[in-house]
């Protein structure tokens, strides 16, 4: 981790606890007026970064900021004067002045043109590197905290750094290998700061339902889905899911997952959204017209996909042997009505650890939301997702990290 960097006479000393998004954004913006040192306990900067958006990085979402803040479930209102500060146009022409081409897709996700997550960290370290932040490997064990005032950091390589301004950038409990453990949370604590109960969001959800270990592997994709606890919706989209071994995943469960927090809750899946039950029992009659001779489990694969024709046909009750133009038709309408609402229970979360965001984080209560500096402890700030704030997808999350970085690399330089 031999990062060149310049040497600059500066006033105001900079550390940064962790080279993920937000912490290489904040090093970026306090390097305009400090002498930056990030510290990173793995051997590269960004290792989540590099996997985020299945390694393609979707970095911002290209929406206004009363639409970002609409896609942030926990406390929004935190975030305004972040996202004011620096919003998605902004983090769009940051990225494509320092030389990256971006593009944007279904649903205003931008992505690197080259559809590489890695091209996006090399971006950030270059321009780290040409404002000369100082990157150094170890991990943050304690903050020098005198009479209120945090006046640095000490590392697992019994190493001291102080500090005018120290930000914690630790990112969450999930994806551990990436360096993402958790340990933020406990230096915040011990600096007297409140951290919320964190759990997984944008999680995969269990379900020990038979039929998702027989559908393994299938992407269902326009699909309508809505999600229940009892009788009460609590989410509902439209787009691509997967059945896994474990249960259900996907863009739309992952969304999900930020509603659904307790269980046994249940899915419901329309199949065929776009037809009405009027129109999809005149497509199933006219399939079973055309070969009136087939039996009924050999009949659905104009209609469904392979994997799922077995499973719908047991639940149907249907004689999978019976002949199509023997089913009669009120057992066509009951084969309808299960197109629109095959249903899924479900039974939790994977775990933390597999988790792309953490819920929960250091209390908004304790931070200047229009520094993200500490309310309790001076000269100290935070950035990312060691803050109890989490979005869905679509780039949002990335946007958090990058607008909260922004404001504190500049709040930290300053001062303020």
């Amino acid at each position: 981790m031999n990062t060149p960097y310049i040497t600059k006479t500066r006033t105001n000393n900079v550390v940064i606890i962790g080279g993920g998004p937000a912490g290489m954004m904040a090093a970026i913006a306090a390097a305009d007026n400090s002498d930056v040192t990030v510290i990173e306990r793995n051997r590269k900067l960004g290792m989540k970064l590099n996997i985020t958006g299945k390694g393609r990085c979707n970095l911002t979402n290209n929406c206004d900021v009363r639409t970002l803040t609409e896609n942030v479930p926990t406390n929004p209102k935190f975030l305004y004067k972040a996202f004011t500060a620096f919003t998605p146009a902004d983090i769009t022409d940051f990225f494509e002045s320092n030389g990256l081409p971006l593009k944007t897709e279904r649903g205003r996700r931008v992505f690197p043109q080259s559809d590489s997550a890695f091209d996006v960290n090399d971006t950030l370290r270059r321009v780290m590197a040409e404002k000369g932040v100082h990157i150094v490997q170890g991990k943050a064990t304690e903050l020098i905290i005198e009479n209120g005032v945090c006046k640095g950091v000490v590392t697992d390589r019994k190493k001291t750094y102080l500090a005018d301004s120290t930000i914690v950038a630790t990112g969450g409990a999930s994806y551990p290998k990436t360096g993402s453990d958790g340990s933020g949370y406990r230096l915040c604590e011990k600096a007297g700061h409140t951290v919320m109960p964190l759990s997984p969001s944008l999680v995969p959800l269990t379900s020990s339902d038979k039929c998702c270990t027989e559908l393994m592997g299938l992407s269902l994709k326009n699909v309508s889905v809505s999600f229940y606890r009892g009788e009460k919706e609590l989410y509902h989209d439209f787009g691509e899911m997967l059945f896994t071994h474990f249960g259900v995943s996907g863009p739309i469960v992952l969304s999900a997952s930020a509603y659904v927090k307790s269980f046994p809750a249940r899915m419901v899946i329309d199949l065929k959204p776009a037809l009405d039950e009027k129109a999809l029992d005149s497509r199933i009659l006219s399939d079973f017209s055309a070969e009136k001779n087939r039996i009924f489990a050999n009949s659905l694969s104009a209609l469904l996909p392979r994997a799922m024709i077995p499973v719908i046909v047991k639940r149907s009750g249907i004689d999978p042997q019976k002949q199509v133009n023997a089913i009669t038709k009120d057992e066509r309408k009951r084969l309808v009505q299960l197109m629109h609402s095959f249903e899924i229970n479900l039974n939790g979360t994977r775990p933390l650890d597999e988790a792309i965001i953490t819920c929960g984080g250091v209390s908004v209560k304790e931070i200047n939301p229009s520094t993200m500096g500490s309310k309790l402890v001076s000269g100290l700030y935070f950035a990312g997702e060691i803050i109890d704030v989490d979005a869905y997808t679509g780039g949002y999350n990335l946007t958090i990290a990058f607008s909260t970085g922004r404001l504190a690399g500049k709040s930290a330089s300053l001062g303020e």
